[in-house]
Parts: structure tokens; C-alpha cells; sequence
């Protein structure tokens, strides 16, 4: 069976991530390294006029309105 293709906004995480040269999948404060950077990803996704919520899957839409 083929791997789920990644979201788009994990992709851009994991290069910011690996970019700073912190490995993408060590743990960090309880998940995955690269999850730490998805507030920059979405910073630059609203400054070039995209929103952030409208590339999420419901589930993901959910998880970030209980942080």
C-alpha cells in the first residue's frame, strides 16, 4: 500500500526543521520536532494570502483550536 501523501503544511515544517538542522522526528515537548515549526509555516502562508485552515483536514482543523 502507498504512504498517505504528507499535507503540505507538514512538508514546508519538516524542511524548516531540517533547514535549522534539527532532526524532523525527534520528540519535543511530547511530538514529532518538526510540529514545532508550523507557526511559521502559517505566518508565511497568511503573508502570501493563503489561509492556513482552509489546507487543513477537519481532524487537524479541531486539534489546533484546543491549543
Amino acid at each position: 500500500m502507498p504512504a498517505t501523501p504528507k499535507h503540505p503544511r507538514e512538508l514546508a515544517a519538516r524542511a524548516l526543521c531540517r533547514r535549522a538542522g534539527n532532526p524532523e522526528n525527534t520528540m519535543f515537548e511530547g511530538k514529532p520536532m518538526w510540529m514545532s515549526y508550523l507557526d511559521e509555516v502559517d505566518t508565511v502562508l497568511k503573508a502570501i494570502g493563503w489561509d492556513p485552515a482552509e489546507w487543513m483536514p477537519e481532524p487537524d482543523r479541531k486539534a489546533e483550536h484546543q491549543r
